[in-house]
C-alpha cells in the first residue's frame, strides 16, 4: 500500500472508531431547568381576619342543592362605583364613592353585625342601597322563575329559614336572609 492510501485508511479507521464510540455512549442529560425561588412565607393572619383571597360570597351555601321552591327573603344591597350603569343614574351616593374592595369591607362589617345578633330589618333600613326595600322593609317571595336576578334567586332558594348569606350580581353584593 502506498503511503497516501495508508494514511487515508488510518484516518478512516480512526473516524469509524470515534463514531462507534459516540453511538455506544449515553448522551449527557440536559441541564435541569432553573428552579424558581420559593416565595417568602406569608405573614401570619390574625384570628378572625379574612385571608387576602377570601371572598364575601357564600360559596358553601351556593354549592348546595336548593332547599326550597319558594322562600321569603329580605336583603341588604351594597354596591360600588363601577356598577353605576346598572342603576341608570340612580346609584346610591354611598356606592358612588366606593370601590369593590370597599364594598367587600362594608359587607364583612355588616355580616359581622348580623352574626353578633343585630336586627336584620334595622341594619337593612340603615345600610341597604336598594331604596325600595330599605324604606319599606319589604320581603321578596322568591321562586325559581321569579323576576329577580339569577344570583339572588339561587342564593335565596339555598338558604335555610333564619340563615343569611351573600351573593354578587350586576347590582352589587346582596346580603340575603331567609325568613320562611
Amino acid at each position: 500500500m502506498n503511503r497516501p492510501a495508508l494514511a487515508l485508511a488510518s484516518i478512516a479507521a480512526s473516524v469509524a472508531l470515534a463514531l462507534a464510540g459516540c453511538a455506544a455512549s449515553t448522551p449527557a442529560p440536559p441541564p435541569p431547568p432553573p428552579v424558581a425561588p420559593s416565595p417568602p412565607p406569608a405573614a401570619p393572619i390574625a384570628a378572625g381576619e379574612p385571608t387576602p383571597t377570601a371572598t364575601v360570597i357564600s360559596t358553601e351555601i351556593l354549592a348546595r342543592e336548593p332547599v326550597a321552591n319558594t322562600a321569603t327573603v329580605k336583603h341588604i344591597l351594597i354596591s360600588w362605583a363601577d356598577l353605576s350603569d346598572a342603576f341608570q343614574g340612580n346609584l346610591d351616593p354611598r356606592a358612588a364613592k366606593r370601590s369593590k374592595a370597599d364594598a367587600e369591607a362594608a359587607v364583612r362589617s355588616i355580616v359581622k353585625q348580623l352574626e353578633g345578633g343585630a336586627d336584620f330589618d334595622a341594619v337593612m333600613k340603615e345600610m341597604s342601597e336598594d331604596t325600595g326595600s330599605a324604606r319599606s322593609g319589604r320581603a321578596f317571595t322568591v321562586t325559581p322563575d321569579a323576576q329577580l336576578v339569577i344570583e339572588f334567586r339561587q342564593l335565596s332558594l339555598r338558604l335555610r329559614p333564619g340563615e343569611f348569606g351573600v351573593c354578587q350580581s350586576d347590582f352589587g353584593f346582596h346580603i340575603i336572609k331567609r325568613f320562611t
